[in-house]
């Protein structure tokens, strides 16, 4: 979704960060950013974000969406050792995510899901080991609402999402985040995390999300899980 420029997509945030599950701690300073000039994955970076108390909502059938929210699946892909796949957007350095996108017209969510990997991260080697059984929806902020309304040319409150567990079944090479090539790269780096460092790094509207799906999925995410 970004809108950047040719030259401005070759900033982006870097500092490593570890793959141990979060530890609560208190008073915590600030992040230091740098700014290399490649994609890259990195590793071991602090998580001192804010926490959000945005409120979601949820809708059981697709048939009725709230009215006035864009159609949208998300995607959890995770690694054989259960991490998650997050990567750093170009538009908002210090914003990590997980990949997500628009469902065409008519488009069935699953399909729309695995489109969306595939444009964004280049992986196309997944397969679907769960979804979560309901729509969740968010709002944006009047900000974000218009900015996307100039970009989109549509004004959308929020989005409603489908959310889907894929495993990773490929190897890391097929990770390309300039996706197939058939729309704008959106991220900059991407790395591995653990469910809480995915929250962590998320934008603040994007939390409370995160939080529900992640519970969701959290049996698939242990490693003596029986789903294996």
């Amino acid at each position: 979704m970004g809108g950047m420029t040719l030259c401005q997509r070759f900033l982006f945030c870097t500092s490593p960060f570890s793959h141990q599950r979060l530890q609560v701690v208190a008073n915590p300073t600030l992040i230091s950013w740098n700014y290399p000039c490649k994609f890259q994955k990195f590793t071991n970076q602090p998580l001192l974000c804010k926490r959000s108390h945005t409120a979601i909502s949820s809708s059981s059938s697709m048939e009725s969406p709230p009215e006035g929210y864009r159609r949208n699946v998300g995607v959890c892909l995770i690694n054989p050792s259960k991490k998650i796949f997050a990567a750093s957007r170009l538009d908002i350095p210090d914003a990590w995510q997980m990949p997500q996108g628009g469902i065409d017209e008519g488009e069935d969510p699953r399909n729309a899901a695995m489109r969306e990997l595939k444009e964004e991260t280049g992986v196309a080697s997944a397969e679907v080991l769960a979804e979560v059984p309901y729509w969740v929806t968010y709002d944006f902020p009047p900000q974000v609402r218009e900015r996307l309304k100039n970009q989109w040319g549509s004004d959308w409150k929020g989005q409603v999402q489908k959310w889907f567990l894929l495993k990773f079944t490929g190897k890391e090479e097929e990770i390309n985040l300039l996706g197939d090539e058939t729309a704008k790269a959106e991220f900059g780096e991407w790395s591995w995390m653990s469910p809480d460092q995915v929250v962590e790094l998320a934008v603040d509207f994007k939390k409370p999300v995160y939080r529900e799906v992640l519970t969701v999925f959290a049996p698939h995410l242990q490693k003596d899980s029986p789903e294996d």
